[in-house]
C-alpha cells in the first residue's frame, strides 16, 4: 500500500521526510503484515534489493567507504521460518556496553556527547540523509498499555527485511487499515531508524544504539537510532528502554518488569503464579519450561564437579505450565487480574513474540515441548545464530559455530506467543517473585560467590537490594563476555533504561513494599557449592512451593542462612517423597567447600553489594531505601531487614 494511500496521516517531520523520499524513488515497502515482512526477508530480485543466489541465501551488506560492500547476515526461508546467520560472530549476542543517549535530559547513562566529544544532533542528521537514499521497508507498532499504547513507526533499510521481520514479531504489527482508518486521530510517539553500516563508519564496528528523548514543549517524541542488525540491543532492549522511560514519565510511575512469569498448576490442581526476574542468563526463559529429564526419566540434581557423584530425583509427575511472559512484563498499578490481591502484584505480557535462548538445547530430546513447536509451527518463525538451509526444516539444538568447534553461546528463535500451547493472554496476580543468580562453582581449592543454596527466603527489603545489584554472574551466554561478576543494575533492567538509577530504584522501592503478601525468593543456577546443578534448582523450587500453594512457613522452616544478603534458607526439603539433604541449602555443610571457603565467598558476595548500593546513596533516593541501604553496609542481620519490612 502506498503512502498516498493515507492523506490524512501525520508522522513527525523527520520520518515523514524519510518515508515521502523513498516513495518519490519508488522504493517505499510500506508492510502491514509479518507475512509481507517474510517475504522482504529473501526478496524478490524485482524490488532492486539483490538477488537470493543460486544456492538460496540471500546476502544482507552494505557499501561502505574504503572498505568496499561489507556483509553482515546470510538469510535464507526454510520450511519453518526464515534463518538468519551474522557474519561477525561479535554481532550474534549483545554488547552491554551499546547504548547511548542523545539527548540532554536527565540521564546516569553514557551520552553520546560524552564518548565522542560532540553533540548527536549532527550524527543524526546524517543517518536521516543516508536513509533517505535507500530503500525503506517501514511499518506500523504499539507496544504498552492495549488502552494506553505507545503507538511507533520502524523504518529501516528494505534489505534489512529480517530485521524488520524480528521487530515486528517481537512487538507486533499494526494493519495499514487501521492506520488509514484513524487518519489524523493516529499520533506516534516513538520510532525507530535503522542505519546498519555507520557501524562501521562511525563506531569501530561496535554495535551501538542512540536513544533520542524529545520531549519539548512542541514534540513528544521517543526516537531510538540502531546502528547494528541484532535485534537485542534494539528491537527488543530498544523498546524495553522505551516502555521504561514511559512508566517512568507518568504521573503515578510504573515499571516493565524483566521477568518470565507462570501459572503453575499442580497435580492436586492448586494454581500458584511465580515471576522468576534475573539479569541475562539468570533462567527467565528456563522457567516457563518443563523440567529436563534423564533418559530413564529421573531429574538430574546435581553433579558433583570434583568427586563426580549424581543426586537424582524420581518425580513421576510435574506441574503443568501456563506461561505469561517470557522476558518483559508491564507492572501498570492500573492492571486488574481475576484474583487481584492488594499486597500482590499484577502483571501483564509486554511483548507479542519471545525471544528464547536455546543454548542449553544441544541435542534432540533436551525439550520436547519447544521442539515441537519450533519443527512444525503453525506460522513462520525466525532463526537467529542457527544452522540453516534454504527449504530444510531448521532446527534448534544445530547452533552456528563461532569458530570450529565453539558453538555460538547465543542461538535464539522469535515464537510468536499464539503459537505457545496453554498460553495466558490477560493480565495475572503473582504469588511468588523468585530472582536468579548465575553462580561459578565454590571449593576450598577456588573460593568464590557460588554460596547459594537451592532457594532462599527474602524480606521484601533485602529483595529490592538484590534488584538494585542484579549480578550479572557466572558464564553469561547472551552477552559480550566481560568476565567476573558485574551488576546488571536496577530490577536487572537497567541496561536498557534512559534516565537515572534513582528514579527507577524509587519506583522498584514502592513496589516491592506494598507488595509484600508476595513471596520473596532467591534462586542459584548453573553451581551450588562444587556441584554442578544448571538449572534444576529452579525447576525444584517451582515444583516444592507451587505444591505448598498459599501455606505459610511454619516456625522454624526456615533458618537464617550464614551470610545475612542470602536471608532464610531451608535445612533439608522434601519434594513428592524425596529428600534433597542440607548439602544443597548450607553450602558450608559440602566437604569441598567447608566454613573457611563458604566465608570468604561471602566476604566476596558482602562486598560486591556494598560496591554497588553505594551509587543509590543519594539525596533523590527514598528515605525507606536509604535506611534499607545503611543497615546493609553496617552488616544488618536478617532480623534487620524483617523490622525494616514491618516498619512500611
Amino acid at each position: 500500500m502506498p503512502l498516498s494511500a493515507f492523506p490524512d496521516l501525520t508522522l513527525s517531520f523527520t520520518a515523514m521526510s524519510v518515508l515521502e523520499a523513498a516513495e518519490r524513488a519508488g522504493r517505499l515497502h510500506l508492510a502491514g503484515s509479518v507475512d509481507e515482512l517474510v517475504a522482504l526477508s529473501t526478496p524478490d530480485a524485482s524490488l532492486g534489493l539483490g538477488e537470493v543466489a543460486p544456492n538460496g541465501f540471500y546476502t544482507v551488506g552494505y557499501d561502505v567507504p574504503n572498505q568496499g560492500f561489507v556483509p553482515e547476515a546470510i538469510v535464507c526461508q526454510t520450511r519453518n521460518g526464515v534463518a538468519a546467520n551474522y557474519m561477525d560472530a561479535y554481532m550474534r549476542r549483545r554488547d552491554p556496553d551499546c547504548m547511548l543517549v542523545g539527548d540532554d535530559t536527565h540521564t546516569d547513562k553514557p551520552t553520546y556527547e560524552t564518548r565522542y566529544g560532540k553533540p548527536f544532533t549532527d550524527l543524526r542528521h546524517e543517518t536521516i540523509e543516508w536513509l533517505k537514499e535507500q530503500p525503506i521497508a517501514a511499518f506500523f507498532f504499539r507496544t504498552g498499555l492495549s488502552d494506553k499504547p505507545l503507538n511507533a513507526v520502524a523504518i529501516a533499510p528494505a534489505n534489512a527485511g529480517f530485521f524488520a521481520l524480528g521487530l515486528a514479531m517481537l512487538q507486533g504489527i499494526v494493519p495499514l487499515e487501521e492506520i488509514r482508518e484513524a487518519g489524523a486521530n493516529y499520533h506516534h510517539g516513538a520510532v525507530v531508524y535503522v542505519a546498519p553500516p555507520f557501524r562501521h563508519t562511525h563506531f569501530d564496528g561496535k554495535q551501538i544504539v542512540v536513544h533520542n528523548r524529545r520531549f519539548e514543549d512542541d514534540v513528544n517524541l521517543h526516537e531510538l537510532f540502531s546502528y547494528n542488525l541484532y535485534p537485542g540491543p534494539s528491537a527488543k532492549k530498544g523498546v524495553y528502554g522505551m516502555l521504561l522511560t514511559l512508566g517512568e514519565r507518568d504521573a503515578a510511575p510504573w515499571t516493565t518488569a524483566h521477568c518470565s512469569t507462570v501459572e503453575v498448576i499442580t497435580p492436586y490442581e492448586n494454581s500458584t503464579f511465580i515471576m522468576h526476574e534475573g539479569a541475562s542468563g539468570g533462567g527467565k526463559s528456563e522457567m516457563l519450561e518443563l523440567m529436563h529429564r534423564e533418559p530413564d526419566g529421573t531429574v538430574l540434581l546435581g553433579e558433583n564437579t570434583v568427586t563426580g557423584d549424581r543426586r537424582q530425583l524420581v518425580l513421576p509427575r510435574g506441574c503443568e505450565l501456563r506461561p505469561v511472559t517470557d522476558d518483559m512484563a508491564l507492572c501498570h498499578t492500573e492492571l486488574k487480574s481475576d484474583r487481584s490481591t492488594e499486597g500482590k502484584l499484577t502483571l501483564t505480557d509486554a511483548e507479542s513474540a519471545w525471544f528464547i535462548r536455546i543454548n542449553h538445547i544441544d541435542r534432540y530430546g533436551i525439550d520436547p515441548h519447544l521442539e515441537r513447536i519450533t519443527i512444525s509451527p503453525p506460522g513462520p518463525l525466525l532463526f537467529l545464530n542457527i544452522e540453516a538451509h534454504p527449504g530444510a526444516t531448521t532446527l534448534i539444538w544445530e547452533h552456528t559455530m563461532d569458530e570450529p568447534g565453539k558453538p555460538c553461546p547465543n542461538p535464539r528463535v522469535v515464537v510468536p506467543r499464539q503459537f505457545i500451547p496453554g498460553i495466558i493472554n490477560k493480565p495475572v496476580t503473582v504469588d511468588v517473585r523468585s530472582f536468579g543468580v548465575r553462580c561459578p562453582p565454590c571449593t576450598a581449592e577456588n573460593p568464590t560467590y557460588g554460596i547459594l543454596g537451592l532457594f532462599h527466603v527474602l524480606p521484601a527489603s533485602l529483595a529490592w537490594l538484590w534488584r538494585l545489584v542484579a549480578p550479572r554472574g557466572h558464564g553469561n551466554p547472551s552477552i559480550v563476555d566481560q568476565g567476573g561478576m558485574q551488576s546488571e543494575g536496577v530490577g536487572s533492567f537497567w541496561p536498557f533504561a534512559t534516565g537515572r538509577k534513582v528514579d527507577q530504584a524509587n519506583i522498584l522501592l514502592d513496589q516491592i513494599m506494598q507488595t509484600q503478601k508476595t513471596l520473596f525468593v532467591l534462586i542459584p543456577n548453573q553451581h551450588i557449592g562444587c556441584w554442578k546443578v544448571g538449572f534444576a534448582p529452579q525447576w525444584v523450587a517451582r515444583e516444592y512451593l507451587a505444591r505448598r500453594g498459599s501455606a505459610q512457613f511454619r516456625p522454624g522452616d526456615l533458618v537464617p542462612a550464614r551470610c545475612p544478603l542470602l536471608g532464610l534458607t531451608k535445612h533439608t526439603l522434601t519434594v513428592e517423597g524425596q529428600t534433597i539433604g542440607s548439602w544443597f541449602f548450607d553450602v558450608a555443610q559440602q566437604p569441598e567447600v567447608g566454613e573457611e571457603t563458604y566465608n570468604k565467598g561471602a566476604a566476596m558476595l558482602t562486598e560486591f553489594f556494598h560496591r554497588h548500593i553505594r551509587e543509590f546513596q543519594v539525596d533523590d533516593l527514598n528515605p525507606l531505601g536509604k535506611q534499607i541501604i545503611q543497615a546493609c553496609l553496617d552488616g544488618a542481620s536478617v532480623e534487620d531487614y524483617q523490622r525494616l519490612d514491618a516498619g512500611v
